[in-house]
Parts: structure tokens; sequence; C-alpha cells
């Protein structure tokens, strides 16, 4: 069996793959703020998703029409500062942070993949960043994953990292940063995930979309969605180990889903996560429908944040779907105690415990044979005050 192991290597934990993160004065605080991978071949095919907003961030558009060939050989990332609806200006500053990195590292223009993150709307400094950048190719190590993981989180309490090893012994690995505005369309969030197998960059394309409809895209924490959201894998084949495609695929969404579970888990303010399940639906889109729509009422959060299983913000917020059910033939159960059944009283809510941090909430539809499951969190305080004081 897989083991997936959060907290390590991240990025480096592949063989042939150097990162850094340094501090470069994008942030006021003096943290790290500039990050860079790189893959030392011999092959370098990638592949990437990307925010679904129609408002993106230059460093959005660069990389799509970089990886556009399947290959990249570089990704620089920043922190303290998205690059977001800065206009002509802002497109300028993210060509020209490739431009660097490719000087430095002698790779094309065209291999190397740029993403951002923090407010939006501000032009990044960009004597701190080209400086920001030389000194992390300078610092590039096989041992480099941890700070490069540090180096790209913004609200984020800490680094997220994780990674497994395959048959014939090639390892995924990878770094996430995300604490709020975690939607589908991905997340405000930045991915980065390398292995030394040898997949090609179709294949690559194929096993992320997989991965990420199942783990990125059904983590929303806050129904909100970014306008630099970057999912990126790198395969350099250095172990020349070809997996079989269902083998690779399962273990790259193993990793993207403790990836995923770890952005829900340091969500601004969180307090509860929460596993939304809907079975028994008539198709997968209807359980996801309903799944989401309960993720995304503020009533429900805020009742998991004050520990009270109120069923009756669920089945509200289950009956504004089109999915098929009879409201008659609802059931809902909070950590295993049906509180709703048949679409009326169930058992005693005050059977139910929500004081420890993990919630399971099951819908069951009794519509058909489907099931889908939405991770989300509370609606606390905390989250409240983080937003409306950021930016710091």
């Amino acid at each position: 069996m897989t083991s997936i192991q959060p907290g390590r290597n991240g990025v480096t934990a592949a063989s042939g793959f150097e990162a850094s993160g340094v501090a470069a004065g994008l942030k006021s605080t003096g943290a790290l703020d500039v990050a860079l991978v790189r893959s030392l071949g011999p092959r370098f095919d990638a592949a990437g998703v990307f925010t679904s907003n129609r408002v993106f961030a230059p460093s959005v558009g660069w990389t799509r029409a970089a990886i556009a060939d399947g290959q990249l050989s570089a990704v620089v990332l920043n922190s303290g500062g998205a690059n977001a609806c800065t206009g002509e200006g802002g497109r300028q500053d993210t060509a020209r942070t490739a431009v660097v990195v490719a000087e430095q590292l002698d790779c094309m223009l065209t291999d190397v993949g740029v993403c951002s993150t923090g407010i939006i709307g501000v032009r990044l400094p960009m004597d701190k960043l080209e400086a920001g950048v030389v000194t992390a190719a300078a610092a590039l190590a096989a041992d480099g994953g941890p700070a490069a993981a540090n180096a790209i989180i913004t609200t984020d309490t800490h680094a997220k990292t994780a990674q497994a090893t395959g048959q014939g012994g090639y390892a995924i690995g990878g770094m996430a940063k995300g604490a709020g505005m975690l939607a589908p369309g991905l997340a405000t969030m930045l991915v980065i995930i390398t292995t030394d197998a040898e997949v090609d960059a179709t294949e690559l394309d194929t096993a992320l979309r997989a991965a990420t409809h199942v783990t990125f895209d059904r983590a929303d924490s806050d129904g909100c969605m970014s306008t630099n959201d970057t999912v990126l894998v790198l395969a350099n084949g250095a172990t020349g180990v070809h997996p079989e495609p269902g083998e690779f695929t399962e273990i790259l969404t193993q990793v993207c889903a403790n990836l995923a579970r770890q952005l829900i888990a340091d969500a601004e303010g969180a307090e509860h996560e929460v596993a939304i399940e809907v079975v028994n639906a008539a198709t997968e889109d209807d359980a996801l429908e309903v799944a989401r729509e309960v993720a995304r009422s503020n009533l429900f959060k805020c009742a998991i944040a004050g520990n009270d299983p109120n069923w009756g913000r669920v089945v509200s917020a289950v009956g504004t779907t089109q999915a098929a059910f009879e409201p008659e033939q609802l059931d809902v159960s909070f950590n295993g105690v049906m509180v709703c059944q048949s679409g009326a009283i169930g058992a005693d809510r005050s059977l139910v415990d929500l004081r420890p941090r993990e919630v399971h909430v099951t819908i069951d539809l009794h519509a058909g044979a489907e099931q889908a499951t939405i991770w989300t969190n509370d609606l606390t305080h905390g989250y409240v005050s983080e937003n409306a004081d950021y930016p710091t």
C-alpha cells in the first residue's frame, strides 16, 4: 500500500529536482517570499490546470502558454503579491520574471512557469523580485523543498507538503499553499508536484485532470474563486521507470488528496473540517451539486462553528438544488447520528458531539447509486477577522 507522507521534502522528494526559498523583501515581515523549482531532466514533461475565473493574473496566462507544448524546465513562484489586475505593466513584470529565471538557469524562456499569490491590484516591486530570483537560483538544492514550500504561503499558518513512492521506486512529491478562497476551479492556491517517473506530457495531463477532479476541485472552503489558481506537475524520468497509467494516476490522486485536506485543515479561522458526503444520488453531478450547496451555506457553516447539528440548515440547502430526490425520503446524519429521517425528525440532536475537529455529514437522497464528497470548513469569527483585516 502506498504511504502518503506529509511534512517532508515535497517537491524535492523525487530525484533530479532542486528547489529553494528566499526572502526578497516582498513581504513586510521579512519572511520567505520567492521560491524556485528546477528539473534537472533528462525529460521535462509537464501538465497544468488553472483557475476558470475569467479574471486571471498574467502569471496564469503566461504559464498556460508556456506549458502548451507539454514542457517546463523550471517554475518560479512569489508570495507577497498576486500581480493580478495590474494591466500591461503587470504582464511585462511576469515576462521579465521568466526572463531572469531563464538567464540564471540557462534554459528556454518558454520553458519557465510563473506563479504569483497575494494581494490583487498591486504591482510587484520588480527590483526586489529580480534580486530574489537571482538569490533563489544560487540557492537551489536537492533538499530545498521545505524552504520553497514556506516561501509560497500567504495567510497559511504553515507550509503544506506531501510525497509518495510508486512501484519500481519512483517518487511523487508536492507542495501547496492556500487558506481561503478555496472553491471549484481549484482554489486560491498554488500547487507544484514533481515526479521522477517517466510519464509523457499527454499521460501527465490525463492523470492530473483525473486527480484534481476528485481532490482540489472538491475542496470548497468559502465558495470564492481566485484569479491565480495554478496546479502544475513536472516529470523528469530520472528513474527510468514508466509506471502503469492507472497506478500513477492513483498515487498522484492520493498526493493531491493529502494536499487538499491540508488546505482545508488550515482554512482561515477554521475550527472544524467538514466532509459532506452525498450518497444514493441519481447521478454524480447531482451528488456534487447537493454537497456543494450545503458546503456554501453560511447558515450551515455557522451552525457547525457553534457545535450545533442543525439539520434544518442542511435540508433547506438541499431543497434549492435541481438534484433528483423526494423530500419525504431525505435522510441526514451528523457523525453517524441520523438526526433527519425520511424528511422529518430523526434521532435526538443532543446525541451528536461536534466538539472534535472533524465532522462527517451524510446526506442520503435515496434516488440512485452515485455519491460524492465535498470537504469544507466552518465559518468562524476568525475567518471574518482575517479577511476584514487583510491585507495587513
